[in-house]
């Protein structure tokens, strides 16, 4: 049965939150908001969730010695292997339970990491542990740099962005590379569930999270959750932006679910990239500077062909499963 609004506000009156207040991330993150719907989620499916997570914004606020915002059990990392971590998690259990060492517990294992530490250098391990088959749930907070260490590119940042290690100068207008598809590199294990979701989209993401939860082997959420000090947007509007993220194309909403390729969310009308690059001071500097017209048309054009391309892959996939195992 799946969830719906009035079971998840009657767990959230009657239980603590498995990540609570007290963290140190700063005034309008969004990166909270993913770490508490994720976990009450599970909690509210009845599962046990056990975190890692990914040294990151949400890592050293959330852990700031002697305290700790997490109420469930948790192990930190480093940047780069959350993945290989909650894996071995997850085999240890798996062994003990078939030893009869443990009582058979609804226990999911649920890893945590930014974008630094998922598109780049935890890609590996991700990679790994999603070939192997793990039964796991990795859920990115992508704020589109290495915001913890003072806003450096990362594979997620947009083209055009002003960051501190690819600065928009007068010669060349920041970073010159499009956002790396991480949904589509992980897709491509096959035997996966993957999703986008945004703060913008609460039910659309605690969907996907049940859906995660109940998928048998690895599982990925990628959630659009702005750094509103280095993305230059007021404290208040983390939800806003991302909401508009969705509605220009730059952020699709869809799921793949062992090769079968769904949009969850499809406009009616569709706004101009430029509205939702404008709204960000990130962006500033490149509209000042440069031609910047030439440079957003080139990323309208981008989104649309992608949002074409996901189109005509929800209709091939169509009722076109691939097997999970052989």
């Amino acid at each position: 049965m799946p969830l719906n609004l009035p079971q998840l506000v009657e767990f959230i009156e009657k239980n603590d939150w498995p990540f609570t207040q007290g963290h140190r991330l700063c005034p309008g993150c969004n990166a909270p908001m993913v770490a508490k719907w994720s976990t009450m989620t599970a909690k509210a499916l009845g599962y046990e969730p056990v975190v890692g997570a990914a040294t990151g914004c949400l890592e050293v606020s959330s852990t700031i010695y002697p305290f700790s915002a997490w109420n469930v059990p948790y192990i930190h990392n480093a940047f780069e292997n959350v993945a290989a971590t909650i894996s071995g998690a997850e085999a240890a259990y798996r062994s003990l339970l078939n030893r009869g060492k443990l009582d058979n517990k609804k226990i999911k294992f649920i890893a945590f990491g930014g974008d630094g530490g998922t598109y780049d250098i935890g890609l590996q391990s991700l990679s790994g542990a999603i070939e192997r088959g793990h039964d796991f749930v990795y859920v990115l907070y992508d704020n589109e740099g290495y915001m913890n260490t003072g806003n450096q590119r990362s594979g997620s940042t947009p083209t055009g962005a002003d960051s501190t290690t690819e600065p928009v100068g007068s010669k060349i207008p920041g970073k010159l590379q499009f956002k790396k598809s991480i949904v589509d590199i992980v897709a491509g294990h096959e035997g996966v569930y993957a999703a986008t979701a945004s703060t913008s989209e609460p039910m659309d993401f605690i969907k996907k999270m049940e859906k995660a939860l109940e998928f048998e082997g690895p599982a990925f959420i990628a959630v659009l959750a702005p750094c509103v000090r280095f993305w230059r947007i007021p404290e208040d509007s983390g939800p806003e932006m991302t909401k508009l993220a969705v509605e220009t194309k730059y952020w699709p909403l869809w799921e793949y679910d062992m090769g079968v390729y769904k949009i969850t969310r499809k406009p009616r009308n569709f706004k101009p990239l430029k509205e939702y690059i404008t709204k960000l001071g990130r962006f500033n500097k490149l509209i000042k500077q440069h031609n910047s017209d030439v440079i957003i048309e080139e990323m309208q054009e981008y989104v649309n062909a992608k949002w074409d391309r996901l189109l005509a892959l929800e209709e091939i996939s169509k009722d076109k499963p691939l097997r999970k195992k052989i």
